[in-house]
Parts: C-alpha cells; structure tokens; sequence
C-alpha cells in the first residue's frame, strides 16, 4: 500500500490498486469493446477518430505511438493516410492488443506496425524517438495522467505533436445533466447485455465525469512541456480533442 490515493471511477482507491483494475475492466470487454463504442456512440466515436486525423494530417514517413491504442482504431487510420509511414501501438492490457492483431487491417499492415505492452506512466521507449503521440479514451484510465503527459513530451521528437481523444464536459448545465442520464441509466445495462458486464461500463461512465474539464486538461498537457495548445470540442463537447507541439 501507498499513501496516495486516486479514483476508480467514484471509488477513492490506493494508486498502486488502479492499473490492475483498469486492466481486468479491459481484459474483460476486449472481445466486444469496438462493438460496445459504436453502440454507446451511436457510431459517432469513428467521426471524432476522423476528424483528429484531419486535424493532425499525417505526412509520409512519421512514426506514430499510439497509446491505449489496443484493437488499433486510430493507428489503422495514421497508416493508411501517410504512406511510408510506421505505427506503434502500446496498451497495458495484453488482451485488447490481440484483438487488434486479429483485424484484417493488421494482416495487411503488418510490415508498419509493431504491438507492445507497456504503461503510459513509463514508457519502455526511448527519448526523441516519435512523431506523432496520439491517446484515445485512454488517458482517463491512467493512475497519475500529468506523469503519461510527461513522458509523451519524452518520446517525442522535437517538433513533434501530441494529440488527444476523451471523454469531456459539455458547456450548458442541462444538456451535461442528460448525457449524464443517458450514460448512468443506458451505457451499463447495454454493457451487461452485449459483454455480460455490467460493472466495467459502470466504471467507465464514472470514469468520464471524473476527468477534468476542457481547459484544466489542456493547463496540464502546457505543464508537460508542450506549446501552442488548443482543443476542439466534438459533439458540442461530449468528447474533446487537444493538440500540442513539442518545440
């Protein structure tokens, strides 16, 4: 045990709890978990995913690390716009990165892509090494998120650009008090019936309204290093993706 504590989800947990949790949520919805998005999203979650690779125009022959990137969404999508260009993705959960090697876009992509298990508190990467650092709906389910902040800017060449995908706060009080009946009354009972779980959903909408709101989140990624932050909402802000630049 530490002394530090952290949430999961609206449980206070001691920090050194929080990464074995998180990984028995994702161990336990792998199979079904690109499913269960398109059913929470509605689909939309593969627009936001389209829109920051608009936002980001990957240009032939970077190297991307895409963090949490497990059943490989996002670099699938990097690899097919920039040619030339090379693809890792890391997740703690050895599960979800089994279920993305078992897509047909990995076959095809082999040769550009690498699968690793790691923690994006500690990185078992080396300095200077990437172009592009990209995390979605992952960072929320980090133990210290300033600390996976930090050694992104690590990772990542000079000039290189950090972008991120999550959950966030909607601007109007009434609209974030429906999402929020949608997502506590809706989200869990969909999980139960499409996983068979119940809980995992349960924490992933509390893990939602736990993570910081547009503008504190982009005051941690300039305390990380980066520059010339900014953020575009997604959906009127239900999601929100944030940019910054290693200089």
């Amino acid at each position: 045990m530490s002394d530090k504590t952290t949430h999961f989800g609206f449980r206070t947990v001691d920090e050194t709890e929080k990464a074995g949790l998180v990984h028995g949520v994702f161990s336990s919805v792998a199979s079904k978990y690109d499913v269960m998005n398109d059913l929470m999203s509605a689909g939309v979650h593969r627009l936001w995913k389209d829109a920051m690779m608009d936002w980001l125009a990957p240009r032939p022959g970077q190297r991307l690390l895409d963090v949490a990137g497990g059943t490989g969404d996002v670099a699938f999508r990097f690899l097919k716009r920039a040619a030339g260009s090379k693809a890792v993705v890391l997740d703690m959960t050895e599960s979800m990165l089994v279920a993305g090697r078992q897509r047909a876009d990995a076959g095809n992509m082999a040769d550009r892509l690498d699968w690793v298990v790691g923690d994006a508190m500690a990185l078992p990467l080396p300095d200077n090494s990437f172009d592009v650092y990209t995390i979605s709906f992952g960072i929320r389910n980090v133990t210290r998120v300033q600390d996976a902040l930090n050694e992104a800017h690590r990772v990542l060449r000079p000039g290189g650009r950090l972008m991120v995908l999550e959950f966030s706060q909607l601007p109007n009080a009434m609209m974030q008090k429906a999402y929020d009946l949608y997502s506590f009354n809706v989200i869990p009972p969909m999980g139960k019936l499409v996983t068979g779980d119940r809980d995992s959903y349960q924490y992933l909408v509390e893990s939602i309204r736990k993570f910081p709101d547009q503008d504190t989140f982009a005051g941690m990624i300039r305390q990380a290093g980066f520059d010339l932050v900014k953020y575009r909402n997604m959906s009127m802000g239900i999601a929100a993706l944030h940019s910054g630049w290693k200089v």
